[in-house]
C-alpha cells in the first residue's frame, strides 16, 4: 500500500505498520532470545525499509514487552517484579533490603553500570513508586492474539492479504504540525490527538491497539520518552517524533487530503 500522506508530507522515510502474524515473514530482522534492547532500534530498521518481527521471547525489555503486547513483562522480566519497576522508574530501590540485595547481585553478574545505578537511585521518572503502579495499572496491558508482532513498511503491505492494525510515521516539527491539523479536520472537539506518557514503544504499539478498537479513534504522538530518544541519537532520529494512526483512522485521513491544506501555499510554502 502506497501511502498518501508519505507524498503529502514531503516524507523521506517509511511509514511502519504493525501487524499481527503466526507466521515469521521471510527474512525480518529480530532480537535474539532475551537479549536486552531498545524496541525503537528495530522500528528504525523498519523506517529504513526492513521488515522486523517480536514474540514473546525477543521483545528487547520488560517495557518493550508491554509496549508490543505480550503481557505484564514487568512483572515477568523485571528484576523484583512489579516492586523493583516501581523503584526503578521512581526513586530507586536501594532503601528496599531486598531491592538492594537485587542491585548487589546485579553488580556481581555483571550487570551493565548505568542500568544499576538506575535500579538502585532510580530514573525519577515518576516521584514516588505508588504513581509508578498507577501509570501500570492505567496501561492497556494485553496478550496480542498472535505469536509475532510485525513492523514493516506500509509499502509491503498487501491488502488483499493483511490489514495493519496501526501505521507510525516518524516526523519533523513541521510534518507532525501538518498531522494534528489532519486529524482535527474532519471530527470536532479538540482532543483527536493525544500524547499519552508511555514508552515510545508503548505509544506506537499498546496504546494504538486500544484506540483502534474505538469507534472514533484517536492519533497518538510518542518519542517524548528521552531514554529511548538517548537509544536514537545514532540512528538519524534525534530531531523526530513518532505520530502512530489507528489503520481505520489513516484511510479516513488519507481521504481528507484532496481539498485539505496539504494543497495549499501556507504548507507549500513550509515544504520550501
Amino acid at each position: 500500500m502506497e501511502s498518501k500522506l508519505k507524498a503529502a508530507l514531503n516524507l523521506k522515510s517509511e511509514p511502519v505498520a504493525i501487524l499481527f502474524s503466526d507466521e515469521k515473514p521471510e527474512g525480518a530482522t529480530q532480537f535474539a532470545e532475551g537479549a536486552s534492547s531498545c524496541v525503537m532500534f528495530l522500528f528504525t530498521s523498519a523506517v529504513r525499509g526492513k521488515t522486523v518481527v517480536f514474540d514473546c521471547k525477543s521483545f528487547g525489555c520488560p517495557g518493550g514487552g508491554v509496549g508490543l503486547g505480550f503481557g505484564n513483562t514487568y512483572q515477568s522480566h523485571f528484576p523484583g517484579g512489579m516492586s523493583g519497576f516501581c523503584g526503578f522508574l521512581s526513586s530507586g530501590n536501594e532503601l528496599d533490603p531486598a531491592g538492594k540485595a537485587i542491585g548487589e547481585g546485579m553488580k556481581a553478574g555483571g550487570a551493565p553500570e548505568r542500568f544499576i545505578e538506575e535500579f538502585l537511585h532510580g530514573e525519577r521518572y515518576k516521584k514516588s513508586p505508588e504513581l509508578v503502579e498507577d501509570f501500570v495499572a492505567s496501561l492497556p496491558i494485553t496478550e496480542v492474539p498472535a505469536k509475532y508482532v510485525v513492523m514493516k513498511p506500509l509499502s509491503q503491505v498487501d491488502l488483499n492479504k493483511e490489514e495493519p492494525v496501526s501505521v507510525t510515521y516518524l516526523v519533523n516539527a513541521d510534518q507532525l504540525s501538518a498531522l494534528v491539523i489532519l486529524a482535527n479536520y474532519d471530527r470536532p472537539g479538540l482532543e483527536n490527538v493525544i500524547v499519552p506518557w508511555v514508552a515510545a514503544c508503548q505509544a506506537v504499539g499498546i496504546m494504538s491497539y486500544e484506540e483502534a478498537k474505538k469507534e472514533r479513534p484517536r492519533c497518538l504522538i510518542g518519542l517524548t520518552d528521552i531514554s529511548a530518544r538517548r537509544y536514537l541519537k545514532g540512528q538519524n532520529a534525534n530531531d523526530k517524533m513518532t505520530f502512530t494512526i489507528p489503520f481505520r483512522r489513516l484511510q479516513e485521513m488519507e481521504a481528507n487530503i484532496a481539498g485539505s491544506f496539504l494543497e495549499g501555499s501556507t504548507w507549500a510554502d513550509l515544504l520550501e
